[in-house]
C-alpha cells in the first residue's frame, strides 16, 4: 500500500502485467478447442492472455498424437483380421 504521494505516482505509472497461462490452462484450452467445447469466454480469455507461439506448438504436438493413435487403432484393428 502507498504510504506517500511519490510511491502513489510510482504505482500508477508501472504498466499493468499481463497475465499468463499455465502449461495446464493451455493444454486444456488447446484440447476443448480440438474437440469443439471450448466456450466463448475461454476463447476470449486466450486471445488476452495466452502466448500465440505456445498454442500453437501445443495444437500441433496434439494434432499430431490424435492422428498418431488413430493410426495405431487402424493399424492394430487390420491387424486382427489378418
Amino acid at each position: 500500500m502507498a504510504t506517500n504521494e511519490s510511491d502513489m505516482e510510482h504505482e500508477q505509472k508501472q504498466p499493468e502485467r499481463r497475465k499468463q497461462h499455465t502449461l495446464g490452462r493451455t493444454l486444456f484450452s488447446v484440447l476443448s478447442a480440438l474437440f469443439g467445447v471450448q466456450s466463448s469466454a475461454n476463447r476470449e480469455r486466450d486471445q488476452k492472455e495466452g502466448n500465440p507461439a505456445h498454442f500453437i506448438l501445443i495444437g500441433s504436438l496434439a494434432v499430431t498424437t490424435l492422428v498418431a493413435l488413430i493410426w495405431l487403432f487402424v493399424n492394430m484393428l487390420i491387424g486382427l483380421y489378418d
